[in-house]
């Protein structure tokens, strides 16, 4: 009967069919990889596209240095308050998993948005030359749009995925505690490759090929983000939403 109950966590966790989580099946690094895989291709994304937003609305919105530079702050702005709506949906509706994916559905939507705002005659800005561009208010609409949906997303994606990682270990079994650690050296040192590979090649990609590859490889970054979410969901363990509002953390 004892090594029955080893087999299932004791962390309140299940599986996606929510029946009691197998260890032998789900969680640990079984799950992790996904975990890690669509955090890196996040970052990746959310850098890549961010990175240099301020010279792109100079030089295809022709905003002002001043104007620029606020429109950009304002939006990371919002991508910072935005997961406070995520973590109240994760904790108390959705559960961290669902939460994650269905952020993320509307990230793929915002940077695909981007990319045609970038790319699509009709949705880019007119260009004379490299540097003399002139954006309707309508182009500049949806570009804005397409932010703002990305800053949405990201607010359901980023106060939950650490976590999320944290529950494929159950906090009962001594070992699987200790392995934790490992796993948060491993989720930092991917969100430090995604923001490199952004900072360094996607910026020059933007700089001196096109901002239509520039936006479109971060989407298909985040694309490839959502895949990792779903193909990973019949090894990850979840803690149902609510569960952390009735220990009494939020009451904190």
């Amino acid at each position: 009967m004892a090594e029955e109950d080893d087999l299932y966590t004791k962390d309140g966790t299940v599986d996606y069919h929510n029946n009691p989580a197998n260890k032998s099946q789900t969680g640990t690094w079984k799950a992790c990889p996904y975990i890690l895989g669509n955090e890196c291709c996040e970052r990746l994304a959310f850098y890549g596209m961010s990175s240099n937003l301020v010279v792109y609305f100079k030089e295809r919105l022709n905003q002002h240095s001043t104007t620029a530079s606020n429109n950009v702050t304002n939006w990371v702005g919002t991508c910072y308050i935005t997961p406070l709506i995520g973590a109240f949906l994760a904790d108390a509706y959705l559960g961290r998993y669902w939460t994650i994916a269905s952020f993320s559905i509307l990230y793929v939507i915002g940077m695909t948005l981007l990319t045609l705002s970038a790319s699509i005659p009709g949705l880019k800005p007119t260009c004379i030359d490299k540097n003399t561009c002139h954006a309707t208010s309508g182009q500049a609409a949806v570009c804005f749009v397409a932010l703002y949906l990305i800053a949405l997303g990201t607010g359901g994606i980023k106060p939950c995925v650490s976590s999320f990682g944290a529950d494929q270990f159950d906090d009962t079994d001594e070992l699987e505690k200790n392995h934790k650690s490992s796993f948060f050296n491993w989720f930092y040192f991917v969100i430090n490759i995604g923001a490199l590979i952004a900072a360094s090649v996607l910026v020059y990609i933007q700089m001196h090929v096109g901002w239509q590859w520039g936006f479109g490889i971060p989407a298909v970054a985040m694309a490839i983000a959502v895949v990792f979410s779903f193909r990973g969901l019949d090894c990850t363990v979840i803690r149902n939403p609510g569960e952390v509002l009735s220990q009494g953390y939020v009451k904190l």
